[in-house]
């Protein structure tokens, strides 16, 4: 016990640490097993003293290149996923697709391109209120979370979307946003043809708030 108490306060391992190749396994087992990302973080602290999963994911990410699966990285997590180009072998006939309204994809991707942004600069950049239900159920899909409240008078929370959004998609950020032909691809946005510009594009819907000029890129925020 004496020779273990000394090896640890000298900061040295009582293990040896797993050559690279294992450490590649292990994360491998990890991402296969698991259904949402995972982070950098959360693979170290299932691996073993010494371990540095960043680079055993770049091993493994090299290794699936060109293969059925690959290994992506979705926000700051990793996982894997199915190659783009497979991905029609993975339909089922028994899913329903379920179509967003047109107002819910437009406030969806004014948040997606526009985040943080506050309801208010939401339904200025529509020309429109925006309802809680639209809102409530992109929160529901888990699709959009709040964010940060802005240093602006009354404090309003603002929105971004969520790794879920990026999974989605197969995005591995919000700067790799889909355009009109994936979400058409994707059943979420009919063939109808695209109006002229945003603000014109929502109709009739109605809100308890009102809407408010945006303020300008330099405000501050706090978490």
């Amino acid at each position: 016990m004496a020779d273990e108490r000394q090896e640890t306060e000298s900061g040295e391992s009582l293990f040896e640490t797993p050559p690279m190749a294992e450490q590649e396994r292990m994360v491998e087992a990890m991402l296969f097993a698991t259904a949402e990302p995972v982070t950098v973080a959360e693979l170290a602290t299932r691996m073993p003293h010494g371990c540095d999963p960043a680079e055993a994911l770049a091993h493994l990410r090299r290794r699936y290149e060109g293969r059925g699966v690959h290994v992506v990285k979705v926000g700051d997590a990793w996982a894997m996923r199915t190659a783009p180009d497979l991905g029609y072998l993975m339909h089922r006939e028994t899913v329903e697709t379920r179509k967003l309204s047109r107002a819910a994809i437009e406030t969806l991707a004014i948040i997606a391109y526009h985040q943080p942004v506050t309801r208010a600069e939401i339904e200025e950049i529509r020309g429109v209120s925006v309802s809680r239900g639209t809102v409530d159920q992109l929160i529901e899909m888990e699709w959009i979370r709040f964010g940060r409240r802005k240093m602006t008078p009354g404090r309003p929370v603002t929105f971004v979307v969520t790794q879920g959004f990026l999974d989605h998609f197969g995005l591995e950020s919000a700067r790799d946003l889909p355009g009109l032909g994936e979400l058409r691809s994707a059943g979420l946005l009919d063939n109808r043809p695209p109006p002229g510009s945003l603000p014109q594009m929502g109709e009739g819907e109605d809100d308890d708030e009102d809407g408010a000029t945006p303020e300008g890129q330099s405000e501050l925020f706090e978490d």
